[in-house]
């Protein structure tokens, strides 16, 4: 019996694969678990339909992670902090800080992917790697100057 997974099964596959399943297993478990649908034509074009529209969304998504991409590599930011003795700084700059100071610049990135590339102690410049899809890793320059 042939079916389509609709959710990842343990060692049969996972959601949207076209499996061979024995005759029991299929009608008594997964049919009935909503796990998978019997693979009929009409579900077998829906599921090829469904693939060529995801793989379409991940391109545009790549595009689009690209575009951002070359942004932040031309982008700098700056954060103003206020500082002690020796233009040492209060606390430390967070991703935080720079997701916002991005923000005010009309880009906007999640904080969970920005990453500081050094510890940010005094003033000066520094960079942070923002973690796109796949191998995107763009660096971004930030000034941590002194508050007025």
């Amino acid at each position: 019996m042939k079916v389509i997974l609709r959710e990842d099964v343990e060692k049969l596959g996972q959601a949207g694969e076209l499996v061979d399943v024995k005759d029991g297993y299929g009608r008594n478990y997964l049919i009935p678990q909503a796990k998978a649908v019997l693979a009929t034509k009409g579900a077998i074009a829906e599921l090829e339909l469904r693939m060529k529209q995801a793989e379409a969304r991940a391109e545009l998504t790549v595009q689009e992670a690209k575009e951002l991409a070359k942004l932040l590599e031309t982008t700098s930011v700056t954060i103003s902090v206020t500082t002690g003795e020796d233009d040492k700084i209060h606390g430390t700059v967070t991703n935080v800080h720079i997701a916002d100071a991005l923000a005010e610049k009309e880009i906007v990135v999640d904080r969970r992917n920005i990453s500081i590339d050094d510890d940010v102690k005094t003033l000066g410049e520094y960079t942070a790697t923002v973690s796109l899809v796949g191998d995107l890793n763009p660096k971004v320059k930030f000034w941590v100057v002194k508050a007025e």
